[in-house]
């Protein structure tokens, strides 16, 4: 989610910037603010890393308290059902190191 906003972020650079080209008779009739090619990847790639980073942030922190909230139940849940089903035991017999 955090790579696809950061690649949506460059069209907030090209919504401010634009480079010279012959299509803007090259700045002349820009209504942008005109910038160099090298200096307009540069602002992509720096706005895109930045709100991605926020994303991911943000994602990260939501996820981790919810599995915070979620994991003791199916932590539980997991060893009664390989108690039940006696899966650790098999695992243990069919070990490399015994």
């Amino acid at each position: 989610m955090g790579f696809l906003l950061g690649i949506a972020a460059t069209r907030l650079v090209s919504r401010f910037f634009v480079t010279k080209s012959i299509r803007n008779l090259w700045g002349l009739t820009a209504k942008k603010t005109v910038v160099d090619r090298q200096t307009y990847h540069a602002l992509e790639w720096i706005i895109s890393i930045v709100i991605g980073f926020i994303v991911f942030e943000i994602v990260t922190k939501v996820i981790k308290k919810k599995i915070d909230e979620k994991f003791p139940i199916y932590k539980f849940r997991f060893l009664r059902w390989t108690v039940r089903n006696k899966s650790a035991f098999k695992v243990k017999e069919n070990s490399l190191y015994t």
